[in-house]
């Protein structure tokens, strides 16, 4: 999106949540004439404008296809001398094994490899390292356990770019050393066989918004394709593995390892989404029906439903059952899977009480909440859950918070890893970038609400101490340091569920770098507002002049500037901004929103 303009929208200059809220300028007339060209809503075509998507893109954007906006795999640097090699070792009878990371990208990686290779006959055991004893990356004594069980050619998914040392043993051991993964990578390559990694500083594929399950697809294809060329399905007898079928697990992994949702990747979690609706893969459709998800799966399913359950393995010393999970076709196993994934998940949250549990009394013994920014840290804590109690900690006492949890980074120093959660007014991805641009810290960056750093523990002190600082001079300029992007304006009367329908299904999935669109509706009145569940609002909305209501729902919105208005002027004029969502409910579809933020007309 390009420079907002300086008149805020709707003359909100400073919003119930202290935000700004600012629009693309974008000429009416275009928006008309490129919303006829292509028989589009004008509210889709003022979105897609101001995303920066071309009128001559539209098509192509709205309704891709694999056939024709899929990218050939040879793009990526690399990938053709790995499938020529991989495909005569398949041939010459080499046995194969899988190593992943323990993430839900590293185990949809894990799996679709591990499917695409049983399909071409080959049976390739997966090693998922514990994430709490043997932490992230190959290590040495996993590449000696794999080779002892007979492997020839090993594959390192969704980490490996940096892991030198390690893959020169493995090298040592005559093993032969395959990584796909879309880290970072350094200005030279570790001495494996062949790194497969659009990351790399010598590739031009523009494909480096792929997750490693999306790289480790671009690799079956890629495979697929030279195994097909030199007859090898012809000559054993067996069919060509159908890849349509594991794009399921590519959405999963996608949208799990929030990757941005734009280029390729809106095209495979599309039609990975697609698939999952008709699964054949047995452990994914135990635990969507574990999980109890009645709709069919989208981008939030994914991350905060299916996502989590697999993650949560991992988080109590059981980090291989997921990549288990996806790859079996024994029904009960699955069954069985979901099950303990789904009590691990409940364990995690155990974990995350727990520490939130510890964090409040640690504010409370010490009095962290006199100060501007709440940071609080302990070796103990796990280093998946920092943002979560961060947040917590924030809506607790309404400041910033930080939470640090510590380990060993790859040249084995300790350090410190924190996320930070903000309140409305502080920027506290501004804070994390100043302090790394001035040295105190060497990671650091985020936006306005969120963000993430890594701190050497010798600074600490120096650390909180900016922080602290920062903070209260951001507080104590009143000026506003949150701006809200707006998308469109929009009147109760036209939020239909056609429409919203049009957006979720063919201008979404909407994710990282591709947000849900946010819509102002403008001087509405407020009917019935109601406490649920203690933190949240729901309202029945219209606009000014009558008309049709809208169900509008404030989550976590009791106490906060905007809940108290709900709650106590509801007779006067509102604006408010939110998200369009669909209500299911006894078989009937609404349109609801999703308040995020108002003001008074």
């Amino acid at each position: 999106m390009s420079n907002a303009p300086n008149k805020a929208l709707l003359g909100v200059e400073r919003s119930f949540m202290q935000s700004r809220w600012v629009m693309e300028d974008i000429p009416f007339d275009s928006i008309e004439r490129y919303s006829r060209q292509h028989d589009l809503p004008e509210a889709v075509t003022r979105l897609l404008l101001a995303r920066d998507i071309p009128p001559d893109q539209f098509q192509a954007f709205l309704y891709p296809t694999l056939k024709d906006n899929l990218p050939s795999p040879f793009f990526l640097t690399g990938m053709e001398d790995m499938a020529d090699d991989v495909a005569k070792w398949i041939a010459e009878g080499k046995n194969f094994a899988i190593f992943g990371d323990f993430d839900v990208d590293g185990a949809t990686s894990s799996a679709t490899l591990y499917r695409f290779l049983k399909a071409c006959g080959i049976d390739a055991p997966i090693y998922i390292p514990d994430r709490l004893t043997e932490g992230y990356g190959p290590n040495v004594e996993a590449m000696t356990k794999l080779k002892a069980g007979g492997a020839d050619v090993i594959f390192i998914l969704d980490c490996g770019s940096t892991a030198f040392d390690i893959i020169k043993q493995a090298r040592a051991l005559d093993l032969k050393i395959i990584v796909l993964d879309h880290h970072q990578t350094e200005q030279h390559l570790p001495d494996a066989h062949h790194v497969i990694n659009p990351k790399r500083m010598d590739d031009s594929s523009g494909l480096d918004m792929l997750a490693a399950c999306g790289v480790t697809f671009m690799a079956c294809i890629a495979i697929n394709n030279k195994l097909r060329v030199n007859k090898y399905y012809d000559a054993k007898h067996i069919t060509e593995p159908n890849l349509i079928q594991l794009l399921d697990l590519i959405a999963l992994g996608t949208v799990c390892d929030m990757v941005p949702l734009t280029g390729v990747n809106r095209l495979l979690v599309r039609s990975g989404f697609t698939q999952m609706q008709k699964t054949i893969n047995t452990g994914l459709a135990s635990l969507i029906e574990v999980s109890r998800i009645k709709t069919a799966v989208n981008t939030y399913h994914a991350g905060f439903v299916l996502g989590p359950r697999i993650n949560a393995g991992s988080r109590v010393h059981k980090s291989d059952l997921g990549a288990r999970l996806l790859s079996t076709e024994d029904r009960e196993e699955a069954v069985n899977i979901a099950w303990i994934l789904n009590d691990c998940n409940d364990r995690r949250k155990e974990i995350q009480a727990q520490m939130e549990r510890e964090a409040l009394e640690m504010v409370e013994e010490q009095g962290l909440d006199q100060q501007a920014l709440i940071m609080l840290g302990h070796d103990n804590w796990h280093p998946g859950l920092s943002g979560l109690v961060a947040g917590k900690i924030k809506e607790k006492y309404n400041k910033p918070a930080c939470i640090i949890t510590y380990a060993l980074n790859s040249d084995g120093t300790r350090e410190g890893r924190g996320s930070g959660r903000s309140i409305p007014g502080i920027n506290i991805g501004r804070a994390f970038m100043d302090a790394m641009e001035q040295g105190i810290i060497p990671k650091g960056g985020g936006h306005a609400m969120a963000g993430g750093f890594t701190v050497d523990p010798d600074k600490l002190q120096d650390f909180m101490a900016f922080m602290n600082d920062h903070v209260a001079k951001q507080a104590a300029s009143n000026e506003i340091n949150c701006e809200t992007n707006i998308d469109g304006i929009m009147a109760v009367q036209g939020a239909k569920i056609d429409f919203v329908e049009q957006l979720e299904n063919t201008v979404g999935p909407f994710g990282m770098d591709f947000p849900e669109p946010v819509f102002a509706f403008h001087n509405v009145r407020i009917y019935n507002p109601t406490i649920r569940g203690e933190t949240h609002i729901s309202v029945m909305i219209s606009d000014w002049e009558g008309g049709s209501r809208m169900k509008a729902m404030a989550f976590g919105a009791v106490g906060t500037p905007l809940g108290d208005a709900l709650l106590k002027d509801k007779t006067k004029a509102f604006n408010l901004i939110g998200q369009l969502k669909i209500n299911e409910w006894q078989g009937r579809k609404s349109a609801e929103l999703h308040i995020q933020d108002g003001s008074f007309a």
